[in-house]
């Protein structure tokens, strides 16, 4: 795989695997536009990390659930770099508890961070990819999209619409040369899952066919893969990442 000479915008792009999607993409030579929302730290070290192995990066910070924020990081790239290759919509959040606890707010930020960010993003980048003639976008769903998850409905439900937003947005755009996919994973060693008791996690490790925690390189190879012109002919996809969970 080589994504030497291509534009990528990754939202969520400096933490968890949306750092990991970053450093592999780096790897193969992409120019990257890196997201993120409020951990200037976090930011500042995966951008010294990228630039370590020779890798071209620049940081955008704002909320992508924010359409007017969006639109704006959408066509300064487009103007500082002349196009964009390959949009990952990695920005995510998670409300754990029980539904009958869950107020409107709730609904409204799991809602608008996880889905309508992408919304945002796609809705914005899509004309620039119609007049290169050319694009790529991948999404980041979870397998709880798909199985739903008790005291994470709000996050199921928001990675559920991700995956029709996914088939459907790919059968649009498959005439104009724009891939659309999804990967879904499993349990992954991230900061996401810090919430769950050694017990919990025990329990949901053993109930994973390979017997432990996904890594976030491993995720990221198969979002590389996505975004190669290795998979020119794998549109409308939800690839799942979950040591066979599901």
């Amino acid at each position: 795989m080589n994504l030497k000479g291509k534009v990528a915008l990754i939202t969520g792009g400096t933490r968890g695997i949306g750092k990991n999607i970053a450093v592999e993409f780096a790897k193969q030579g992409a120019v990257l536009v890196l997201n993120y929302v409020n951990d200037d730290k976090s930011a500042d070290e995966t951008v010294k990390e990228i630039k370590e192995i020779g890798g071209y990066v620049t940081l955008i910070k704002g909320n992508v659930s924010d359409y007017n924020f969006t639109k704006m990081m959408i066509d300064k790239t487009v103007k500082e770099f002349g196009k964009i290759d390959i949009l990952v919509n990695n920005a995510a959040i998670s409300k754990v508890g029980l539904f009958i606890d869950m107020g409107e707010d709730d609904y409204n930020n799991v809602m608008d961070v996880n889905f309508k960010s992408v919304y945002n993003t796609c809705n914005s980048v899509i004309k620039h990819m119609i007049s290169n003639e050319k694009g790529n976008i991948i999404n980041i769903s979870s397998m709880w999209g798909n199985l739903g998850a008790a005291c994470e409905v709000l996050y199921s439900s928001s990675k559920g619409a991700l995956n029709s937003f996914t088939k459907a947005l790919a059968k649009e755009y498959a005439r104009s040369n724009i891939r659309v996919n999804a990967v879904a994973p499993g349990v992954i060693n991230t900061e996401m899952n810090a919430w769950l008791s050694k017990d919990e996690m025990d329990q949901l490790t053993d109930e994973i066919p390979m017997g432990r925690l996904g890594k976030g390189e491993e995720v990221a190879k198969v979002v590389a893969f996505l975004a190669s012109d290795e998979a020119s002919y794998v549109t409308g996809q939800i690839i799942n990442v979950d040591g066979g969970y599901q």
